[in-house]
C-alpha cells in the first residue's frame, strides 16, 4: 500500500527519490516525505497530501544529498498528518521508512518510553526507529542493530534505514512486505516496487522473507533470517519505463483499458504458438499434480475474487471438476475441511496481497499439498510460495482500479480449465482446437469492443447524476456484474450493487424506480430468455435499463431501455468481452463527476497489510 524508495550514490539522490515516489503514487497514499544525509546531519521534509507538495518544498529548501530514503504513506496508525508521515527519526541521527504493520508496537512503545525515548507520532513505525537507535548505541553497526531490532518485531515490515554518521550505508529488511534492491554502477537503490527504479536500473535483486541487507556505493551484502550470508540472484526486469508512463492518454486507467488487446496477446503468445496445450505451461510438475487432484479451491481478494468466481463456472461446466471460490481474508479465519487432493489456486496482480499470501500459507499448513499461483510479478511472495505458477503479461498496472490485470487473469484461468478438461478426458482434440482458436481471436474481439467507447460515454453522462446503480447478470456473467459494480463504486463513488438477475424478486426489486439505473449483461446464452423476463420486471416498475447485449440477443432499444450491442458473441469467453464496456462505463462516469480516477479516495493499489 505504501511506497519506499532509497538510494546511495555519488550524485544527488533527491531527484531519484522524487521520481521513484511519483512512480509509486498509483499504490495509494495520503502523505509523503524524505530524509537525506548531508555531512553528519539528516535533513527531513514531510508533507500531508500529494508528492507534488513535497517536491515544491524540496525546491524551496534546495534539499540535496548522496544518501536518502523516501516514502508515501497510507494511514493505518494515526491520521494522515505531517507528524505521522514518514520518515521517522530518532535523536535526529537515525531515520526509518516502513511499509507494513507492527502488531506488538504498544508493548515496544511502553518499553522504549521507559528507556527515555520521546514519541512524537501516533504510528507503529516510530517504535522501529527508536529500537534500531537503541541497539546502534550499544554497537556502532547499523546492519547489526537493524538485525537485532527486527528480531523483536511481530507483524509485517519492509524498512529502509539510514544514519547520519554512516554516510555511505543504506540498510534494509523485509518480512511479509515486498522490498527489492536495484543495482547500478557505483550506486544502489531500494524500492517496494520495481516500477520506482525503472529510470535508473533494470537490474533487480528480490529480497526474501527475513532478509536484512547492507548497501553501499560499490556493493551490497544480504543476511538471511538465520544470520547467514545469502546469495540472491540479480535479475533483469522485463518492465520498461515507457510501459509505466501515461503517453497520450488522460489517465492510466484509460491507457490500461486500451492496452488489453496487447496484454492478452502477450499473455497468450507463448501458449498459442502450438497446436495443443501442454500442462507444463503451469510448471514442470504440472501434469503430475493436475492428474492427482480431485477438486479446486481458488483464493483471492477484490477484483481477483471475481475472476475466481467466473473460473468456478468454467471449471465445473467445462472441466467437470468441483470448484469453490474463497475470499482470502475470510478463508483463513474459518474452520475449513482440508482435502490433500485439492489444488489451491491463488490469484493476485502484485503477488504481495497480504491476505492472499497468508491464506496460501494457511492452506499449506492445513494439509493442502498442491498450489498454483496466477500472478503478474515473477518474483513475488505468492509465486515463490506456490508449487505451480502462471505469469500473466499485463505489464505494470498503475490505476488503482484493475482492468488489464483482471482480463489476463481470466485468460490464464481459462487455460487452466482447458488443461484440466483435456487431462480428465472432457475435451477432445477438435474441441481443444476450437477453444484455442477462440483465444487467438480474443484480442481482436476486445479491440472491436473498445470502438464502442462513444456509446459508453453517452451512458456515462446519464449515470453520473445518479446516487445508486444496480448491476445484473446470470451464470458466469453474474461475477462480471459484480466487477462492473465494483469499478463504478471504486472510482465514481456511486453506490452500486450486483445481483444474479434471478434474485430480483427476492429483495432488490424493492429498490427499483426511475432513479435507479439497472445495468444488465445479456449475452446470447442458455439463460437469455430468463434474463429477458427479469428485465421486464424492472421495466414494469419504472426502472431504467442499460443493456449490454450480443448482436443476436434480440433485445431492442425502446423508451427506458438503452442498448449497446457487442460486435460478436464470444461463447465461453463472453465474460471477458463483457467486462470491457463496464470498465469504460466506470471510467467515463468518474470523468463526468471529476473524481481522481487513478487514485480514488481511501484506496490503495496493492494491499500489503491486513
Amino acid at each position: 500500500m505504501c511506497g519506499i524508495v532509497g538510494a546511495v550514490a555519488q550524485r544527488n539522490v533527491v531527484p531519484i527519490l522524487l521520481e521513484g515516489l511519483k512512480r509509486l503514487e498509483y499504490r495509494g497514499y495520503d502523505s509523503a516525505g524524505l530524509v537525506v544525509a548531508t555531512g553528519n546531519t539528516l535533513t527531513r521534509l514531510r508533507k500531508p497530501g500529494r508528492v507534488a507538495e513535497l517536491e515544491a518544498e524540496i525546491k524551496k529548501q534546495k534539499t540535496h544529498g548522496h544518501l536518502g530514503i523516501a516514502h508515501t504513506r497510507w494511514a493505518t496508525h494515526g491520521a494522515p498528518t505531517e507528524r505521522n508521515a514518514h520518515p521517522h527519526v530518532s535523536e535526529d541521527s537515525l531515520a526509518v521508512v516502513h511499509n507494513g504493520i507492527i502488531e506488538n508496537h504498544e508493548e515496544l512503545r511502553l518499553r522504549l518510553s521507559g528507556m527515555g525515548y520521546c514519541f512524537t507520532s501516533d504510528t507503529d513505525t516510530e517504535v522501529i526507529v527508536h529500537l534500531i537507535h537503541h541497539h546502534y548505541q550499544q554497537k556502532k553497526d547499523l546492519l547489526g542493530a537493524t538485525r537485532l531490532a527486527v528480531a523483536e518485531l511481530k507483524g509485517a515490515y519492509a524498512i529502509g534505514v539510514i544514519c547520519a554518521d554512516a554516510p555511505n550505508k543504506l540498510v534494509c529488511a523485509r518480512e511479509g512486505s515486498p522490498l527489492l534492491i536495484g543495482v547500478g554502477i557505483e550506486e544502489h537503490f531500494i524500492a517496494s516496487d520495481q516500477s520506482a527504479l525503472l529510470p535508473v536500473t533494470q537490474k533487480i535483486v528480490y529480497l526474501e522473507e527475513g532478509d536484512v541487507a547492507e548497501i553501499g556505493l560499490l556493493d551490497f551484502k544480504i543476511i538471511d533470517r538465520n544470520g547467514k550470508p545469502a546469495n540472491r540472484q540479480v535479475q533483469i526486469s522485463e518492465l520498461r519505463a515507457e510501459r509505466a508512463e501515461l503517453g497520450s492518454y488522460r489517465h492510466f486507467m484509460q491507457k490500461e483499458i486500451f492496452e488489453q488487446p496487447r496484454a492478452l496477446a502477450e499473455t497468450l503468445e507463448a501458449v498459442l504458438g502450438y497446436g495443443s496445450l501442454d500442462p507444463k505451461i503451469f510448471g514442470e510438475k504440472a501434469e503430475k499434480v493436475l492428474k492427482a487432484i480431485d477438486s479446486v479451491t481458488i483464493i483471492a481478494c477484490g477484483t481477483s475474487f471475481h475472476a475466481a468466481t467466473v473460473a468456478r463456472y468454467w471449471l465445473e461446466g467445462v472441466a467437470g471438476i468441483p470448484c469453490s471460490a474463497e475470499v482470502a481474508s475470510e478463508y483463513r479465519y474459518r474452520d475449513s475441511v482440508p482435502n490433500p487432493k485439492t489444488l489451491i489456486v491463488t490469484i493476485s496482480q502484485s503477488g504481495e496481497t497480504a491476505d492472499t499470501v497468508a491464506a496460501l500459507k494457511h492452506a499449506k499448513a492445513s494439509g493442502h499439498k498442491y498450489s498454483l499461483s496466477i500472478c503478474n510479478v515473477p518474483e513475488s511472495a505468492l509465486v515463490r510460495e506456490s508449487d505451480l505458477r502462471f505469469l500473466t503479461r499485463a505489464g505494470p498496472e498503475i490505476g488503482v482500479a484493475s482492468t488489464k490485470a483482471f482480463t489476463t487473469q481470466l485468460a490464464a484461468l481459462f487455460l487452466l480449465v482447458l488443461v484440466l478438461g483435456k487431462l480428465r478426458g472432457r475435451i477432445d482434440a477438435a474441441q481443444e482446437k476450437g477453444h484455442l482458436d477462440a483465444l487467438r481471436h480474443l484480442p481482436s474481439m476486445i479491440s472491436q469492443v473498445l470502438l464502442l467507447e462513444p456509446q459508453i460515454e453517452l451512458w456515462a453522462e446519464r449515470m453520473a447524476s445518479r446516487q445508486h446503480a444496480l448491476f445484473l447478470g446470470r451464470g458466469p456473467h453474474y461475477p462480471i456484474a459484480m466487477e462492473g459494480a465494483l469499478k463504478l463504486k471504486e472510482i465514481s463513488y456511486i453506490h452500486a450493487e450486483a445481483y444474479p438477475a434471478g434474485e430480483l424478486k427476492h429483495g432488490p426489486l424493492a429498490l427499483v424506480d426511475s432513479d435507479m439505473p439497472v445495468v444488465a449483461i445479456a449475452p446470447n446464452d442458455a439463460l437469455l430468455e430468463k434474463l429477458k423476463s427479469n428485465l421486464q420486471e424492472v421495466r414494469a416498475r419504472g426502472g431504467e435499463l442499460y443493456v449490454l447485449a450480443d448482436q443476436d440477443s434480440h433485445v431492442s432499444p425502446q423508451e427506458g431501455v438503452h442498448l449497446i450491442k457487442l460486435p460478436e458473441h464470444a461463447g465461453l469467453l463472453s465474460p471477458i468481452l463483457h467486462t470491457v464496456p463496464l470498465q469504460m462505463l466506470a471510467y467515463h462516469t468518474a470523468l463526468q463527476k471529476g473524481t481522481d480516477v487513478d487514485k480514488p479516495r481511501n484506496l490503495a493499489k496493492s494491499v500489503t497489510v491486513e
